[in-house]
């Protein structure tokens, strides 16, 4: 195998140099975190991540959203676009649950009167800290027609996916969104959905039984895990054919 450079490496990917400029390979590990300091292992996250993200991002650009994936390469890996990220989380959140429930009080489970936006500044040091829009546009993150095309897509990647959740027993409880600028040859530039979309960052409760089918499981050490975001895929129609457990990837390279 071809030695790759190595871009950036997070909690739950890599960052490859792609095959031409503009492109990024992005390698789906297995490692996750529960906070700044804990991590652990979800056996076969990856594999299932990229097969959901790829189903769930190809189907927001055939309704319009704008994002940075091209395609999957391989069971862990796929090829995109080389974006430059605005470091700000978007959570879209449906139904009061986690931290939201904490500092308002409020039960979770509890049906919110509309679906909030939260903005959350990424920091390695500091973690991810809620921030206003005034915080975005005065420190430069993003400018307010940024902020205006975020919320948009946020937004209708939230609607589409609350529908598409539903049609198969699942409930979008919240939604971790991430964004980036696209720098067209043209020079013009526009803002696409990037990163992924997974049980890493949504939560999905089953509608009948509000069971949990996300990384809360893992954080909670609730147990059953790797069989959550299995189900996910499953219930999504992209289960892989080959066992996750036997499938981990190629070394890293430095």
């Amino acid at each position: 195998m071809a030695r790759r450079k190595l871009i950036y490496e997070g909690k739950a990917k890599i960052l490859y140099e792609g095959p031409e400029p503009g492109l990024i390979v992005q390698y789906y590990k297995d490692e996750a975190s529960r906070g700044a300091e804990e991590s652990g292992t979800i056996t076969g996250k990856g594999v299932l991540n990229n097969q959901i993200s790829e189903f769930l991002m190809t189907r927001l650009q055939e309704c319009g959203v704008p994002t940075h994936f091209v395609k999957r390469l391989n069971m862990r890996e796929q090829l995109v676009r080389d974006v430059e990220i605005i470091p700000v989380n978007v959570v879209v959140r449906n139904i009061a649950a986690g931290s939201f429930s904490e500092r308002f009080g409020v039960d979770e489970g509890t049906p919110l009167p509309r679906s909030i936006i939260e903005y959350y500044w990424k920091s390695k040091e500091k973690g991810n800290t809620l921030v206003s829009e005034e915080h975005i546009t005065a420190f430069g993150w993003a400018t307010p027609q940024d902020i205006d095309d975020i919320l948009a897509l946020s937004l209708r990647t939230n609607d589409y996916l609350s529908g598409l959740f539903y049609g198969v027993g699942l409930r979008l409880i919240d939604i971790r969104l991430e964004f980036g600028r696209l720098f067209e040859e043209t020079g013009e530039m526009r803002i696409v959905l990037a990163d992924e979309i997974s049980p890493d960052c949504c939560r999905l409760w089953d509608i009948e039984t509000n069971e949990k089918f996300d990384k809360d499981r893992f954080r909670r050490n609730m147990g059953g895990v790797e069989e959550a975001y299995q189900e996910v895929a499953r219930r999504l129609g992209v289960l892989p054919e080959t066992p996750t457990s036997e499938y981990t990837g190629p070394t890293k390279l430095h």
